[in-house]
Parts: structure tokens; sequence; C-alpha cells
């Protein structure tokens, strides 16, 4: 998985925001809030973390009292949220 071309994340006072850019703005008007959290997962995807699984090992590294379960219903209600700005 990867972050398609157009979005983009911003740090807006406390928290985060991804909004859409160019060509984006055609599929997307909204604008998504993220927690520290979320934004983290953005960076990682970012970063290379290409996978489920490497995006729950990268949360378990991150926060040192987060178990595999709730790392993976964490993450999937992260990408439930983003997924129109994701593609494999």
């Amino acid at each position: 998985m990867r972050i398609k071309e157009g979005y983009v994340i911003n740090k807006l006072g406390l928290g985060y925001v991804v909004v859409a850019v160019g060509q984006a703005t055609e599929e997307f008007h909204g604008v998504i809030k993220l927690n520290a959290t979320g934004a983290f997962l953005w960076q990682s995807i970012l970063d290379g973390a290409d996978s489920r699984e490497k995006l729950i090992e990268a949360m378990m590294k991150q926060y040192e009292d987060l178990d595999e379960a709730t790392a993976g219903q964490d993450l999937d209600e992260f990408l439930s949220m983003v997924d129109f700005a994701l593609e494999e």
C-alpha cells in the first residue's frame, strides 16, 4: 500500500489534517482530522511501511505498551478513515 499522489498531511494546532491537492481534489472534497497516532501511521506509510504487518510492527515499536490485537484494531480504524487516499 502507498498514499496516492495529491494527498498531503499538515499539522494544524495540536492535530493533523489530510487534504487533497491538485487532481486529487476531483476525487476528495473534504478534510480528515488525525491524531498523533494517525499522523504516525501516515508517515510510516510514506516511509515505506507498505503492508498491514509492517504498520502493526511500527506501532508496537513506537508504543511499547500496545498489544498486537489492539494495534490491529486501531490500524483497521485508521485505514478505513483514509482508504480514499491509499492504493496498492
